[in-house]
Formats: C-alpha cells, structure tokens, sequence
C-alpha cells in the first residue's frame, strides 16, 4: 500500500465520504495544517475539534477500507491530474478567502491562474439570445486578457467556456462530479480542449457523481476563485442565482444580463439588477469596473514600483505612446488619437494596466504609471 505521506494525506482526508469541506479546514487547523497527524491522533484528540465526532474518528480510522489510494492514484497519473493544495501556490489565491475553501482542487491542465478571473454563468434551458450573449462575453472578455470560469453546464456555461477558447483565451471549467465522469456528456470534446489551453478543476474525488448537493458546492468555487460573477439568463430559483448569492457574500462583484420581461429565464437577472448587481449592457461595463477595483487591489508599494520591459503589441505600443510626457486622457480623447472603435480601445486599456503600465484614475480618466 502506499505511503501515507503529506500529498497522499490530503488526497485521503479529501475523498473521504461525510466529511465537509468546513470539517476539514477544522481538523487542519486544529492540527498545524499536518494531514499525517491527522490520522495518528487518538480519539479524544479528534473530538476535540468542533464538528468531530463518532463517525468522523470512525472514518479516519478505517479510511484504507473506504477509498482505495493506489487506484486513485494511478488514475491521476494516467489522466494527467494533480491536486493542487491551499497552501500551494498553484492553489487560486482569491480561493482561499472564501469561507470555506476546498483544502484541495484535483486539476487537470497545466495551467496556473496567471491573471484576472470571471465567471459567466446561466441557465441550462436558455433562448438563442442567452447563448449569444454568453458567447460574445467569453469572447471579448478572454480578449480583454480574463480567465473565464464556468461550470462546464449546458446552455450559458458551454457557450461561455466556447466563447473564450474561440479567441484562444484562457478559460476554466469547475466540475460538479469526480474528475472520471463526463456530465454533462455531450461536452466531452469541449473539456478535452479546455484542458488544453486552460484547465477542468473539481473538489471530488473520482466515482462521486453529480447531485444536488454537489452543484451548490460547486458553485461556492465559481464564485469564489473570481473577481467578479455575470449571470446571463436565471430562473428565480435558477442555480445560478445560489451562485450570485454566494459572490456577495464573498464580496464579489455581481453582474446580471437584462432580458426580455415576458420570459422567465430573464427573471433572475431581473431580480438580481434589483437588488443591486451591476447591469451588463456590454463587455466593457466588466472591463471599467473589474479594470478598476483589480489595479486598487494593489499595495501602495506594487504601485509606486516601476514597471519593468513588457512584451507589448503594436496597438499596446501606440496607446501607451500617447501618455508620454505625463498626459491624462481620457475616452473621447483616446478615440481622437487612435481612430480605434471603443471595444478596441477597452481592451487595450485593460492589457496596459494588467501590466501595470496605465492606471485609471477616480474621474475615469487614464495616466501612465511610469514616464517614457
């Protein structure tokens, strides 16, 4: 049998049947975040720490006889998956804020979240205007230089997931099953290439299908590895709508996609723009407001740094040089310069400050960070 070592500890500790996410965290904690110790400690050791109990000892104690390592194991390696760790780097960052984050995520890609994240999320049963919608937002938005996460879902999720592979952007699919089963079926070409470029991340251990209570799971970590959530087209009681609820709680930013009043996959959005989530009209509203709150995100001392060589393109090049000798400018004035169309422009923008080059000031005009 294998070794019980740090890795295989949490592998362990995470496919474990009956043991919650916040249960976990608490035995981590309680134990210096060492899963080997774990297993080693006496009864009364465990049931000190709140949540524990009889059949939680139990499981830990019998954990060989419940989930075969060396199988799961060789699977991982023969898929190309990893588990990725909270305390490891490759873990996403904005995902360890959350208040009860998976201790681990099986991934598979070799991707590592290198930028900015949204999700786009929506119904399964959705009109011909919801996939377009969906589809032109993945795009124009992995263009923009965002990761675009979604849940791999039919309908909004897919399209999004296209939309951004489309453009050869960077894009994750958060799965509501173990990482052996393809839900739903239809998308097993569409993983493949997501994969590829991108990477397909589930909490579950293999053979632990999809149900309802694995969606809201789910759906805490869509919300929760991104800046900001859209909502394209959501019944009231829509599961996309339990993912808004959980990106406020998160501190998220919540955005929602009017529709037409007379359909009901509209009247999620609807509530939700009532309730106080941003109204999307086009890519460049998540552009301003998630361009914004990420470059404040920074330290003091990250924006006093002086940015080093970029690799920038042509059109990045000729924004940035029209900032020389300390210039404010702003939109209309931009579009006089460059002759440029505003999506155009909007994503120029948004790639000069992910590199830290230009800034957006409070009354929404743009500087340069450094002098040229």
């Amino acid at each position: 049998m294998t070794t019980l070592d740090r890795k295989n500890a949490f592998i362990v500790l995470n496919g474990l049947p009956n043991i919650g996410p916040i249960t976990l965290r608490r035995l981590l904690d309680a134990f210096h975040g060492d899963p080997v110790s774990i297993f080693d400690a006496p009864a009364s050791q465990l049931k000190a720490v709140q949540g524990v109990g009889e059949a939680v000892v139990n499981t830990l104690r019998n954990w060989a006889d419940l989930l075969d390592l060396d199988k799961q194991l060789h699977r991982m390696e023969k898929s190309g998956i990893r588990f990725v760790v909270t305390e490891s780097d490759d873990y996403p960052p904005l995902l360890k804020e959350i208040y009860d984050p998976p201790i681990g995520l099986y991934w598979r890609g070799k991707y590592v979240l290198d930028r900015p994240t949204v999700a786009i999320v929506g119904s399964r049963r959705t009109t011909v205007y919801g996939r377009q919608v969906a589809r032109k937002l993945g795009r124009e938005l992995a263009r923009c230089g965002f990761c675009v996460v979604s849940g791999g879902a039919r309908g909004i999720d897919t399209e999004a997931h296209k939309g951004a592979l489309e453009v050869e952007g960077k894009t994750i699919a958060i799965m509501g099953c173990g990482m052996d089963i393809v839900y739903p079926a239809e998308n097993f070409e569409l993983f493949n290439q997501v994969a590829e470029t991108g990477a397909v991340v589930s909490e579950f251990p293999f053979g632990r299908r999809a149900d309802r209570q694995t969606f809201p799971m789910r759906n805490r970590i869509v919300s929760g590895m991104c800046q900001g959530l859209i909502v394209v087209e959501s019944d009231i009681n829509g599961g996309s709508m339990i993912s808004a609820r959980f990106a406020a709680e998160q501190g998220r930013t919540v955005f929602a996609v009017p529709g037409r009043i007379d359909q009901a996959t509209s009247r999620g959005c609807h509530q939700l723009i009532r309730e106080g989530a941003s109204l999307l009209a086009k890519p460049e509203d998540v552009v301003e407001e998630l361009g914004y709150l990420l470059i404040n995100r920074e330290s003091d001392e990250q924006l006093d740094t002086p940015a080093g060589p970029a690799n920038l393109t042509e059109d990045e090049q000729e924004v940035l040089g029209h900032f020389s000798g300390g210039e404010v400018l702003d939109m209309d004035r931009l579009f006089d310069l460059t002759g440029k169309s505003s999506p155009e422009l909007a994503s120029v923008l948004m790639m000069l400050e992910l590199k830290h080059l230009v800034i957006k000031r409070f009354d929404g005009t743009f500087e340069a960070r450094v002098q040229f």
